[in-house]
């Protein structure tokens, strides 16, 4: 596509947007009296509409049936849970038996290295990026010490070279291949939540198995952002969040994803609860943990029925969008604020904007400021940018193909225009 950096462009390709309509599915943001330019998907998605209802209902049940509800309510809360598979396994490129909605994305990802993060005397490490968000350091940090091990000794931290942002899918597949012998565990996020980079996934698991180690991914900033193919890569084991890109509400039930070959091996060790037992045995109230089969066997406690009615919403409205569909524009449209952001940079002396964020990226993109970043980063928050600010001189944005336009990154670019002139 040839872009042009005028309102006359924007308008005509949301007039010709398949998926405009779902922009009014979504609640906006208002500041000074008009719709924000909502760039934060990345962090936290917009409120459905239907998100309210979906709510209701269940609170109405709630209120008619008491603890009735749990098998005579609209959606029966006991099989809740059931209602995800099919949806997410589309989302994640899964088989419905190796997907589940449940718990919290940290509490997930530890819940699972209980059973993938099983170190030896020789095979021991792990392999994670250095730079990756702090809730992922910390969870391996911690799951090291719990096996009495020393974090420096047992993570193996990759870092992008030396005056680069990114890593270099070369030096991860070598750093796999120099610690074949160490390495007990892969877990690297499938999107970097800094700068935007889509990981390698498929040939980071062919890797990681050649060289005898489990792999896994934090899936926060891909669920819902890029095509993921889980089963096909043959993935062990990811976790991700739903209140991202998949628009579930702050805090929303997450998900795991176990790979069909682990499904049937009631060996691996595990933190078990009542819900992780198989559905027809559950109210016996038998002694002995048995997992239920697939990734239902990784399960605690019944399903938050609240979060859930919402994140069901969502992600039907993913789907109905259409996955094909929401890649297309997300190209075009992340394309678009590219080309207005490297067209502002070029004609003002005053910043320099360096983007980042490699080709291989999903909505969103990292824009290292070289100059008055901080001042300009807050001008545009009061002129209607809902954004984000990373230290120490980075702006994040997201435009979500489900809800945002091509006027929004028009009007944004001309936000970013007026406020260095200002600042100037």
């Amino acid at each position: 596509m040839e872009y042009l950096n005028s309102e006359s462009f924007a308008k005509e390709q949301d007039a010709n947007d398949k998926l405009n309509k779902f922009r009014d599915y979504f609640e906006i943001p208002h500041i000074n009296g008009e719709e924000s330019i909502y760039f934060t998907g990345n962090s936290l998605g917009l409120l459905p509409k239907k998100g309210k209802n979906a709510i209701n209902q269940e609170l109405e049940d709630w209120g008619k049936l008491g603890v009735e509800g749990h098998f005579e309510a609209k959606n029966p809360w006991y099989s809740y849970h059931e209602l995800f598979k099919p949806l997410l396994s589309q989302v994640v490129g899964a088989k419905e038996s190796e997907v589940t909605a449940l718990g919290g994305l940290t509490g997930n990802l530890h819940f699972l290295m209980v059973s993938f993060y099983r170190p030896s005397a020789k095979r021991f490490k792990i392999l994670c990026e250095g730079k990756a968000f702090p809730s992922d350091q910390y969870a391996l940090e911690s799951q090291v010490k719990f096996h009495g091990l020393n974090p420096s000794e047992a993570l193996i931290e990759l870092h992008p070279r030396d005056g680069e942002q990114h890593l270099r899918e070369e030096d991860i597949l070598k750093a796999i291949e120099e610690n074949s012998e160490e390495i007990s565990l892969i877990m690297i996020g499938g999107v970097n939540y800094y700068t935007g980079q889509v990981m390698p996934m498929g040939k980071i698991t062919r890797a990681g198995h050649k060289a005898g180690a489990i792999v896994g991914f934090d899936l926060a900033h891909a669920f819902g952002n890029i095509e993921l193919k889980l089963n096909e890569w043959g993935v062990d084991f990811a976790a991700w969040c739903s209140y991202k890109y998949l628009n579930s509400g702050p805090g929303s039930v997450a998900g795991i994803f176990v790979h069909e070959r682990h499904e049937n091996n009631s060996e691996l060790p595990r933190f078990a609860g009542w819900w992780g037992t198989p559905t027809d045995g559950r109210f016996k109230m038998e002694k002995g943990f048995k997992p239920a089969l697939g990734s239902d066997g990784w399960q605690l406690s019944n399903a938050p029925v609240l979060s859930m009615a919402i994140h069901k919403v969502a992600l039907e409205i993913h789907l109905q969008a259409g996955l094909e569909n929401l890649r297309a524009k997300q190209k075009t449209l992340t394309g678009y604020l590219e080309f207005i952001l490297k067209e502002i940079s070029n004609n003002n002396e005053s910043i320099r904007f360096e983007i980042i964020t490699p080709k291989e990226r999903g909505s969103q993109l990292s824009i290292l400021t070289h100059g008055s970043g901080k001042p300009l980063f807050d001008l545009m928050t009061k002129k209607g940018v809902i954004a984000d600010w990373r230290e120490p001189n980075v702006i994040r944005v997201a435009p979500v193909p489900l809800y945002n336009s091509y006027r929004d990154v028009f009007r944004f670019g001309k936000i970013i225009s007026e406020s260095l002139i200002e600042l100037n």
